[in-house]
């Protein structure tokens, strides 16, 4: 199991976990798609949109492998803003590679994306 050094373990001050420590012994938990209704309740709205932030500083666009983040975490959301990035797909395998779809994760998140591009434009504007 591939373990993202770096990856933040949870969401600073909650018990919202990102990763886990070790292998499952029987094996990986499968990763679904969760409906993600509009009345969740605003800490886990936090949870996600700290997820996707975590997920774009470490990796950006390109594909990464599932290996130590935590499958619960992915779930809420697998099938929107992660999507698989190799077919056929395995949603119990560690080596699983998974990927941002950019366009959906900067609709549903744009407060993640849009602190990255003021940033870029304030640097190019002192060049």
């Amino acid at each position: 199991m591939e373990k993202h050094r770096g990856f933040p373990g949870r969401l600073p001050g909650t018990d919202f976990q990102f990763t886990i420590r070790r292998a499952a012994k029987d094996g990986p938990t499968k990763i679904i798609r969760r409906e993600r209704f509009r009345d969740r309740r605003p800490p886990d709205r936090r949870a996600d949109e700290g997820f996707m932030a975590a997920l774009w500083a470490q990796f950006g666009e390109e594909p990464f492998m599932r290996g130590n983040l935590d499958a619960a975490r992915l779930s809420w959301l697998f099938g929107r803003e992660v999507v698989p990035a190799e077919d056929p797909f395995d949603p119990q395998d560690y080596d699983a590679l998974l990927r941002i779809d950019v366009a959906q994760a900067r609709h549903s998140f744009p407060e993640v994306f849009g602190a990255a591009d003021d940033a870029e434009e304030d640097e190019d504007e002192d060049w």
